[in-house]
């Protein structure tokens, strides 16, 4: 078990010295479809991770985001984002990373989360702890909406179809308030060390959460879908936050769901 962690930490620190490289020279994007973004970098990165496992693990399945991975009847599978934030990273904004996540025979075991920016590490392993650079980290202890802070995302692709504005709003206006980072794997590392109280989103790929869904829980959170069902790596949506306000969060969210708004939404005026 230490090994698998061992061999991530040292993947994902190579894999963010490649990354910071490559954003130092300001490189080109490609669009994905008709919205997403796409780099040289997440592909370097991805390379050098997918090649850094099946060296070090070949018998072990791997799910790769720019889709270099391989199937396998091993019941351990790695989740790999080489460059979570790619929009970020694309435009200089410096909120992005890499991370890396271990499961087996369909459990969550290991995980790392590198920001290769603030040279910041989370680690965790199933029943061992969530770490910030070798230091034990645990959630907040907000008791309530109205002393959080939030965090959400939205989808780069199909935006006229998504329905986030309204939880954002209801949020925004019940809590300290909701940031948008750009990057769903430390918007869960927030959490898990307290900065953030509470995130959610919408339609995310195994490969954003798997890390930081392991690392809140080990960190003492929670992590369910909105509807406050259990939740895996296929739910539509999630919801992670210090679990003093799961509650009232899943009690806002129903709601929401419902068409049930504590304030409305404001009217655009043309004075």
């Amino acid at each position: 078990m230490e090994s698998f962690l061992e061999s991530a930490i040292g993947i994902a620190h190579e894999a963010g010295s490649l990354l910071q490289y490559y954003f130092e020279r300001h490189v080109r994007f490609e669009l994905k479809g008709d919205f997403d973004l796409v780099t040289e970098a997440d592909r370097a990165s991805e390379k050098l991770v997918v090649e850094r496992l099946k060296a070090r693990y070949p018998e072990h399945g791997i799910v790769a985001e720019e889709g270099s991975g391989h199937d396998s009847l091993s019941e351990f599978r790695w989740y790999v984002d080489p460059l979570d934030g790619t929009t970020n990273f694309a435009h200089g904004y410096p909120i992005y990373n890499v991370t890396l996540a271990l499961e087996k025979a369909g459990e969550l075991i290991a995980g790392v989360i590198f920001d290769p920016t603030r040279k910041e590490l989370f680690t965790c392993e199933k029943g061992g702890g969530a770490f910030l650079n070798g230091a034990r980290i645990h959630v907040s202890k907000a008791p309530n909406l109205e002393e959080s802070l939030f965090s959400t995302g939205f989808p780069s692709r199909r935006r006229h179809l998504d329905v986030n504005i309204h939880f954002y709003h209801q949020l925004a206006m019940a809590s300290h308030g909701v940031r948008r980072g750009g990057s769903a794997a430390i918007d869960l590392a927030y959490v898990a060390c307290g900065r953030l109280d509470g995130y959610w989103e919408f339609g995310l790929s195994p490969w954003d959460m798997a890390a930081g869904k392991l690392l809140v829980a080990e960190a003492g959170g929670v992590c369910r879908d909105m509807r406050g069902a259990p939740h895996n790596l296929k739910s539509p949506h999630i919801v992670a936050d210090n679990g003093l306000i799961h509650e009232e969060l899943i009690s806002l969210f129903s709601e929401i769901f419902r068409g049930e708004y504590r304030l409305p939404m404001p009217v655009i005026r043309s004075e």
